[in-house]
């Protein structure tokens, strides 16, 4: 079954469904897998780490990749996922060195170790390759990570990290005196609900 003809046609009105219907068109079942693994991958990441503009990103992304495929792309019918998963990991990457927090910019640093080499199909290397479509969601991820505002993981912070904190009233560390050494009850009262425990060891003589 060809279904080309749902894909992007650039510069026709026609051709617009095709930025609706060509993120689920493709042309082999092998094009398929190629684009289901990264997809699924990245779109995890997109939602664990940018739970609340997770959806909002996948679908303006999806709208505007498409829009500039439609714009700057050859007089061919453009079909495939594959401008999502440039929309995704250029999200993820530039959003995470823009918030500058330590969490996603370790996933930012993730995402370029694992498709790193995505970077090359911007370019028109190949002439069966849509790398219009390539360039189109690399920009739009680009774009929304400038414009939309993300939720920062919040940080953790210790006891011992506020300005006013005392370690003489901490009930952890007065177990400790300033050698280091423990105590069992550092302020040397019994506790009157424990019971009173007393232990006979019984040693035998020494037979003649």
């Amino acid at each position: 079954m060809n279904l080309n003809h749902l894909g992007i046609y650039p510069r026709t009105l026609n051709g617009l469904k095709g930025i609706v219907f060509s993120p689920f068109v493709h042309g082999s079942v092998e094009h398929l897998y190629n684009n289901t693994v990264p997809l699924a991958v990245l779109i995890a990441f997109l939602f664990h780490f940018y739970g609340k503009a997770a959806l909002k990103v996948l679908l303006l992304g999806v709208l505007l990749s498409g829009l500039i495929t439609w714009l700057i792309a050859r007089p061919s019918y453009h079909i495939g996922a594959s401008g999502i998963i440039y929309v995704l990991a250029s999200f993820i990457f530039f959003k995470g060195i823009i918030a500058k927090h330590y969490r996603l910019v370790a996933l930012s640093l993730v995402v370029v170790f694992i498709y790193g080499s995505l970077i090359w199909y911007i370019f028109p290397i190949k002439d069966d390759i849509s790398w219009e479509g390539h360039l189109a969601g690399f920009v739009a991820g680009l774009f929304l990570a400038l414009v939309i505002g993300v939720e920062l993981p919040p940080d953790r912070k210790y006891d011992w990290e506020d300005p006013e904190y005392r370690e003489d009233e901490d009930p952890f560390l007065r177990h400790f005196d300033e050698k280091g050494n423990f105590i069992e009850n550092p302020d040397g009262k019994k506790d009157p609900d424990e019971p009173l425990e007393i232990r006979y060891h019984y040693r035998e003589g020494k037979k003649d």
